[in-house]
């Protein structure tokens, strides 16, 4: 062969090797949704890039994903080795459903495996897309951090709760914020985060699920119209800080030491094209690892009557003891919950000589004796720890469940490194070990682990009631559509003393709730949680009996969630099954002096006559809140009818055969 030759087929080598390598760095996959509405583009480059549309409308542009190990980046220059397209159907039948019986699971996977011992999971279904990493490593990973980069292609207005530090209770109200506007120098954001595009009345959810042994993740900007992940670094050595807290003395320079064989959380979004959906929607439930639970009889999700928020006293003519943190005022409360078939009481701070030792219960208090009068009425008793006691004595469980507690409520964690979801797992394994649930407050969001342990049955996480003024009707009305549509909620409703905003004044004992009495009622119907209190005081709740009668009555697992009317931020109508009974609950906030929404009757079962209770704003609410009406009428499935409510009001109705 001639030289001319050789240089000539060596010139055509380099070219079709450039040609190749130039087709692999511009591979192109396309996944779509089972009804083909949502479609994610992904190309394949120097990184892993992705597009999201909804219809023809492009809502996430040039998003990309990538894992930096100590020893690997996962997703720079990614070589693609085989890549498939499957279905996957799943009935879910969840242990705890707060909102369906039955939740179907149907989503297109894409599994693509890449060079470098990883892969890289889509789920695209009909209300939105997740994705995570996969690694088939044989020792540990270090993971020095992760980089999820979200673009958007306009500019998009976002609901954030911004923080400026790792160390939160997730407990920061709603901002309202030019997503162009988010830029590196302002405050991150804890999950989860609401888009509107703006476009169609399109919306993002996003948030996170199957979290484990990884730490939570928060957005900040990008200052190009953007977002991107950050994390916590992974604590290494701790010191004193007191009852509640430790100082992290040192921390590492990753994010997480795992292991190498895993999967990663689910980084998901879910779309929308009404505000209703975000309501019903079921994806971290979806995305989230099974119940490991053999036994789940013991289970047992309910109300709560609780002392705290109303401190504890109780009064009138039959309350002949001095009233406070003893043994006669929690009889009083047990007395209290049989009556109305509250199945808890919970024992906040003081029920312990102190914080530091579980074991040695307040003489005054008389925890077991608490316990014996509550099991002979057929009430349970959970008793608030602070979460560094927990950690420091690991054997309370056990102690416990012999002693007959129902549940545990465990405070102040403030944390979601690696270590703090640890902990989370560690107690929710060692509870059900035991047969006790537990009430994460001063805790992040919701992010799976109910899910495997349904024996958490809620989270606090957001700024609830007993935040005084600093929980508010315009934030209230935000938590359907965002923070309680990943997961349960501690919110502690209930209010019976009920102010508007702007006359607003009050603190313990007598503690109020804003908006009106209506709108405390209605959150019972729309707020889920596992563990759903009553905030205030008995004697309140003997006053206002129809309001308890009530409230007391509303389930707190459902067997079907129907979003009748929703605008996120302004109101919501929802109607909500338990067997052959509907409760419909509505909120608005206080933009208008009063709304009415028509909704019509149409789920309930056609050819059949029904009654319906409900308690509506009265004609005085916009000013004096504590103003409710309360109906008796008859309905069916071919009624339309007009839920009127007065500015940060609210409706709440049974519906149930006559």
């Amino acid at each position: 062969m001639s030289g001319k030759m050789k240089l000539l087929l060596n010139v055509l080598s380099v070219f079709v090797a450039v040609t190749a390598v130039h087709v692999q760095a511009q591979k192109k996959i396309e996944l779509f949704s089972p009804g083909k509405e949502i479609k994610v583009n992904i190309t394949l480059s120097d990184k892993i890039y992705y597009d999201i549309s909804y219809g023809n409308e492009l809502l996430l542009q040039h998003c990309y994903l990538q894992m930096d190990l100590e020893k690997q980046i996962l997703g720079s220059k990614p070589e693609l080795l085989s890549h498939k397209i499957s279905r996957l159907t799943e009935e879910i039948k969840p242990v705890v459903p707060l909102k369906y019986l039955s939740v179907k699971s149907d989503c297109n996977l894409l599994q693509m495996k890449f060079r470098g011992n990883y892969s890289v999971e889509f789920k695209a279904f009909d209300d939105g897309i997740a994705y995570r990493f996969v690694t088939d490593m044989k020792n540990e990973s270090i993971v020095k951090g992760e980089d999820m980069v979200i673009r958007f292609p306009e500019n998009y207005l976002a609901y954030l709760s911004q923080t400026s530090s790792f160390k939160t209770s997730y407990e920061h109200h709603y901002k309202r914020l030019e997503t162009n506007a988010f830029h590196v120098k302002k405050e991150m954001t804890t999950l989860p985060v609401l888009i509107d595009t703006r476009k169609q009345n399109y919306k993002i959810l996003i948030s996170e699920a199957d979290l484990s042994d990884y730490p939570c993740m928060f957005l900040k900007g990008t200052n190009n119209n953007g977002m991107q992940s950050v994390f916590p670094n992974c604590p290494l050595e701790f010191g004193d800080d007191g009852d509640r807290s430790q100082k992290i003395l040192k921390e590492a320079d990753y994010i997480a030491k795992t292991t190498g064989k895993r999967s990663y959380p689910w980084r998901y979004f879910v779309l929308t094209k009404n505000d209703g959906q975000l309501i019903e929607n079921e994806m971290t439930l979806k995305l989230s690892s099974r119940n490991v639970l053999d036994d789940i009889s013991w289970i047992k999700p309910g109300l709560a009557s609780w002392e705290w928020w109303n401190e504890a006293s109780p009064y009138g003519p039959d309350v002949n003891f001095v009233a406070g943190f003893n043994l006669e005022t929690y009889k009083y409360y047990i007395d209290f919950a049989a009556k109305f078939g509250i199945d808890y009481i919970i024992m906040d701070e003081g029920w312990a000589k102190t914080t530091f030792d579980p074991y040695t219960p307040n003489p005054t208090v008389d925890v077991h004796e608490l316990i014996r009068y509550g099991k002979s009425k057929n009430v349970g008793v959970v008793l608030w720890l602070t979460w560094l006691t927990v950690e420091k004595n690991f054997d309370l469980f056990k102690t416990f469940s012999e002693w007959g507690v129902k549940g545990i409520k465990i405070d102040f964690m403030d944390r979601s490194d690696q270590w703090m979801v640890n902990y989370y797992e560690r107690v929710a394994k060692e509870a059900a070990k035991y047969h006790l649930f537990v009430d994460f407050h001063g805790s992040f969001k919701p992010a799976g682990l109910e899910c495997m342990y349904p024996n958490v049955l809620s989270y606090e996480g957001l700024p609830g009631l007993e935040q005084g003024g600093g929980c508010f009707p315009d934030n209230n009305i935000l938590f359907p559509f965002i923070r309680n549509a990943v997961g349960p909620m501690d919110f502690t409703p209930g209010a019976m003393i009920n102010m508007q905003p702007d006359v607003y004044s009050a603190r313990r004992p007598n503690n109020a709730g804003m908006g009106t009495r209506a709108n405390q009622m209605a959150m019972f119907v729309l707020y889920e949680s596992g563990l759903q209190m009553l905030a205030d005081n008995p004697t309140l709740y003997y006053r206002n009996e129809d309001c308890t009668r009530f409230i007391t009555q509303v389930p707190v697992t459902w067997d079907e969630t129907k979003a009748l009317q929703a605008v996120a931020g302004e109101y919501l109508v929802v109607a909500k099954r338990k067997g052959d009974k509907w409760f419909v609950g509505a909120m608005c906030n206080g933009k208008e002096t009063t709304r009415d929404i028509e909704i019509d009757l149409s789920f309930l079962t056609s050819g059949k006559n029904y009654e319906m209770t409900s308690f509506e704003d009265g004609i005085n609410a916009g000013k004096q809140a504590m103003d409710y009406r309360r109906k008796v009428q008859e309905v069916n499935s071919a009624r339309k009818m007009t839920v009127h409510m007065v500015r940060n009001g609210g409706f709440a109705a049974v519906i149930q055969s006559r």
